[in-house]
């Protein structure tokens, strides 16, 4: 019998492979200690009450220290963050990020009266500030989109209600992140020879990616049967996450907590729903590529524990980490040397957590911070990781241009563009890869990854998007959301999407419960725009070179100094239209295609 295969604690893992958590703080200690000075500086900002209007002078005295205390606070938090998601069961960091979160909430209080005062000072006023101080030009774009929002806007005494109730508002997210990364556990998978595999959420999808169907079935069964015994409580932890996001969209007088979402972020609720219906309008495709899965994996029926199963055999290996970061370097030479410089900085000094370990957060994300950006990987050696390594560095190298170009004010790009940098890494890797090979059956395996990659991106995370929509509605006309409730609309959305030739497994119905991107407040659409703008992207780059570079790390420099959609405008894409999803969907059908005529019997 094969030997059963175990996660490591975090200790056994190389401090090679670990980031480099000390660029931030040396010690705990040190963190207690700017801890405090954060929470004096929440007491000097207060004092500013009543007095942002009197002059050019208070204002600026205002702005210069807000924008100190939350450069500390973004590093407070990176730091109590990356370390509690090192490992999730340590009850120190899990208490030193209730702090954090405590002692920022009460700076949200304390600054409540920032919004409405900034409001109350008249355009005709707020000129004559600027010509009086030119220091107050550093602030203009955060000035201008605090004050776009006016209609929206409170009291200050209902404003300072607001923000006291943000730790309440965090709850449900706080509450399923140690719920499913920490408590939930999970009965072994078992393969065709009776081994036994370890199942977490960092271990499942590669069981889901093995040949091996009993062990692919296993898993699957003891993912979502491990979720099912919990379903009620993963029910009312989702629900009374649309339900503080339907209060505090009503609260400031939006019609929908999906277009007060996106508002924060200056982005059109048109753009969300164009989404949508350009993938609806598409979806044949989706359904295609569903009957040649089924056919080339010669099952009568396919299930969901078969869409991640490989189609092409005996070219799949496991990749080295140094060969992966190896393979990315080589792929983003279009990028310019520039860029590699950045990319090769990263690799060279920590700042990737490479490896899964016991308790260590699931998936993988990049986190932006001054001293440089942090990498969160859960690494296992296939192709799937390696473009995991590229797509994260993508976000990597976005934060480290915005944070070296703008001001701290300017420098935190919002989520709309996030998700572009990334996949245009991971589309350039592709192309790569793709110009390496002859051989008929790797093309085909890379191509099958490229599909994959279009299903798991643009038509998943749209049907994940259309969930979300679906739900807030539900929330709003007064429907409950019991786990029956998300269940029979989480089913029915699967049977859209994947057409007659899915057989419909029941416990896929449950996948909501594993979705961490729920209560990020309408994200996941941003991966399918974001997806297809970088195609677009990668593609000027590749055809144009160095002038479409130009423009792309003039975008990647941008923080958020232009709204989202000037940004793409400025790097030659527009997301107004549905013409970048309608776009990428042509490409998917060609890759189709190519993929019909390359396994041909």
């Amino acid at each position: 019998m094969a030997e059963i295969k175990t996660i490591p604690q975090r200790c056994e893992i190389d401090p090679a492979d670990k980031w480099a958590i000390e660029d931030l703080y040396a010690t705990d200690e040190a963190w207690y200690e700017d801890l405090k000075k954060f929470q004096a500086a929440t007491g000097a900002l207060s004092a500013f009450a009543g007095h942002l209007g009197d002059s050019p002078a208070s204002l600026l005295d205002f702005l210069t220290k807000t924008e100190e205390t939350l450069v500390l606070a973004h590093r407070l938090g990176n730091y109590c963050q990356r370390k509690s998601d090192e490992d999730t069961r340590v009850p120190k960091y899990q208490a030193m990020e209730g702090q954090f979160m405590s002692a920022y909430v009460a700076l949200e209080a304390a600054t409540s009266f920032e919004t409405p005062e900034l409001l109350s000072i008249s355009d005709e006023a707020l000129d004559g500030f600027y010509a009086a101080e030119p220091k107050l030009e550093r602030y203009r774009r955060y000035l201008w989109n605090i004050r776009r929002r006016k209609e929206h806007v409170l009291s200050p005494a209902e404003e300072k209600l607001l923000a006291a109730a943000g730790e309440m508002a965090n709850a449900p997210s706080t509450i399923y992140g140690l719920f499913a990364n920490a408590d939930m556990h999970f009965e072994d998978a078992v393969d065709a020879e009776g081994n036994k595999h370890p199942i977490s959420q960092g271990t499942f999808v590669a069981c889901e990616e093995s040949s091996d169907r009993v062990l692919r079935k296993s898993a699957f069964e003891s993912l979502y049967h491990g979720f099912g015994g919990f379903k009620n409580t993963a029910a009312a932890v989702l629900a009374s996450q649309v339900k503080q996001l339907q209060f505090f969209s009503e609260a400031r007088k939006y019609g929908s907590s999906m277009e007060a979402s996106l508002d924060a972020t200056n982005v059109p609720t048109s753009v969300y729903l164009n989404l949508i219906e350009a993938v609806h309008q598409n979806m044949d495709k989706m359904h295609r590529y569903v009957r040649l899965r089924k056919k080339l994996l010669g099952v009568d029926e396919l299930h969901f524990y078969d869409v991640y199963a490989p189609l092409v055999s005996g070219v799949d290996r496991k990749i080295p980490f140094a060969e992966a970061k190896q393979t990315v370097y080589d792929a983003l030479a279009p990028m310019g040397e520039d860029y590699r410089k950045i990319l090769k900085e990263g690799f060279e000094n920590r700042w990737i957590d490479v490896y899964q370990n016991e308790g260590k957060r699931s998936g993988a994300y990049s986190a932006g911070a001054m001293v440089h950006p942090f990498v969160l990987l859960n690494y296992s050696g296939t192709l799937d990781s390696q473009f995991t390594l590229a797509h994260e560095m993508g976000h990597a190298i976005h934060s480290y241009l915005s944070c070296r170009t703008q001001t701290p004010v300017d420098a935190d790009y919002v989520i709309f563009v996030a998700e572009v940098a990334s996949t245009c890494n991971e589309a350039l890797l592709m192309e790569y890869l793709l110009g390496k090979t002859t051989d008929k059956k790797e093309r085909a395996y890379l191509i099958n990854h490229f599909l994959e990659q279009f299903k798991s991106t643009l038509y998943r995370q749209t049907m994940f998007a259309e969930f979300e929509l679906n739900i807030g509605r539900m929330a709003k006309e007064g429907k409950t959301l019991t786990a029956d409730t998300l269940c029979a609309e989480y089913r029915r959305l699967n049977e859209l999407y994947f057409g007659p030739d899915m057989v419909i497994d029941d416990e896929i119905a449950l996948e909501w419960a594993r979705i961490p991107h729920f209560y990020y407040n309408y994200y996941v659409f941003q991966y399918a725009t974001g997806y297809s703008a970088a195609i677009a992207l990668s593609r000027r780059i590749l055809k144009e070179g160095e002038p479409a570079v130009k423009d792309y790390i003039g975008f990647l420099s941008g923080g958020c100094s232009k709204s989202p959609i000037d940004l793409l405008k400025g790097a030659g894409v527009d997301m107004t239209s549905p013409e970048p999803v309608n776009q990428a969907l042509q490409l998917f059908g060609e890759l189709l295609d190519e993929m019909e005529a390359l396994t041909q019997e």
